[in-house]
């Protein structure tokens, strides 16, 4: 058998492998995220097994189980009603990311799995309580990053990683935002807590910052930096009186800087990375990479497929690692050591713009 039809084979094994896994058992907290789409689309499409949804709001839950053609039944007031008459295997959180440490408190106990939808925590003392559930009752506690599932990434870390002649990384410079979430028309209840600063945490530097602070520490092989400085603006304090929406967050390391900017204020929305080494180059965008090798500055622009189960959804993702077909590395972009120093970037960037001043990172 030649080595192509054995590769073939393989990926036919392994895509057939993952098909044939039951469904996760999974309870949904919260509807007031507008991810929230996210899980639904995957009930809908049985990818995963619902066991009940969490949603004190009725008016949003009727309307979007209605969307969906889940039935009504599958309502509950609150998380620990549904989560101790469903038994879910985990849950996944759908409202503010005030609320991720009490779906933590709750579910963890219980041996329930959680993944959040980005960022991990609200602030650096709540994500800390949570590790500190987590680890205690020994379950999975995930952060899902619409990022982490792009393959350009992927790609982008991997080529330089196994390039002897790209050198260690300089520079990071990571762009996410987009127009605004009130100028993009999101739902009255995701855009009444996005802008509340007790709720999200912050404007953009929260919404989007996140991104950034989950990708280089990725990227830096989770390593913690050794300072952080941040700037903050409204430049639309008409429309977000109570929050930043425009931010840039200068992350340091000993031999390396991360630049990040966040913000709802540009044309249109984009999530892209440049990577710089001390020899080449990488810029990566969604469905595409573009790659310089040379001082020539001549461009290699390849685009990049879809990643392959379970790693190119969050849900297939969550049931993989749930289930033991998958263990979560120190390095993983949902794991919790990358999410903890991401939270510790953003919890100095918050500070360090408030401040008006450079925070230190201590080591732990």
């Amino acid at each position: 058998m030649n080595m192509r039809l054995t590769l073939i084979l393989l990926l036919f094994i392994q895509l057939n492998s993952y098909a044939q896994v039951k469904p996760l058992r999974v309870g949904v907290a919260g509807l007031t995220h507008g991810h929230v789409h996210w899980i639904l689309q995957a009930v809908r499409d049985k990818k995963v097994e619902l066991t009940g949804i969490a949603e004190s709001n009725k008016d949003l839950a009727q309307r979007l189980m209605k969307q969906y053609g889940i039935d009504p039944s599958y309502l509950y007031p609150d998380l620990s009603s549904m989560v101790e008459q469903t038994k879910p295997e985990a849950v996944t959180a759908f409202g503010s990311i005030y609320d991720h440490l009490g779906v933590v408190k709750i579910c963890a106990p219980r041996g329930i799995h959680v993944m959040v939808e980005k960022p991990l925590a609200v602030n650096l003392e709540h994500a800390k309580e949570m590790e500190a559930l987590a680890k205690k009752h020994k379950i999975h506690l995930l952060t899902n990053f619409e990022t982490t599932w792009y393959q350009s990434h992927q790609e982008a870390y991997e080529t330089i990683r196994k390039d002897p002649q790209a050198g260690d990384i300089v520079k990071l410079v990571i762009h996410d935002g987009h127009q605004g979430p009130k100028e993009i028309g999101v739902n009255k209840e995701f855009l009444e807590w996005l802008t509340d600063p007790k709720l999200n945490g912050g404007g953009a530097i929260t919404d989007f910052g996140c991104y950034g602070a989950n990708l280089a520490t990725w990227f830096m092989d989770g390593a913690r930096p050794i300072s952080v400085f941040a700037v903050t603006q409204q430049i639309k304090p008409d429309i977000y009186p109570r929050v930043d929406d425009e931010a840039t967050i200068i992350v340091t390391y000993p031999k390396a800087q991360a630049i990040i900017q966040a913000s709802w204020n540009w044309p249109y929305g984009r999530k892209d990375i440049e990577i710089y080494t001390k020899n080449r180059a990488i810029i990566a965008d969604r469905e595409k990479m573009r790659m310089y090798w040379d001082a020539s500055g001549k461009e290699l622009v390849r685009k990049t497929p879809q990643r392959e189960p379970p790693y190119n959804d969050p849900f297939l993702f969550l049931t993989a690692v749930v289930k033991g077909q998958i263990t979560l590395g120190e390095n993983d972009l949902s794991g919790l050591h990358v999410n903890m120093i991401a939270m510790e970037i953003l919890d100095a960037a918050v500070r360090s713009a408030r401040e008006g001043k450079i925070v230190k990172i201590s080591n732990p």
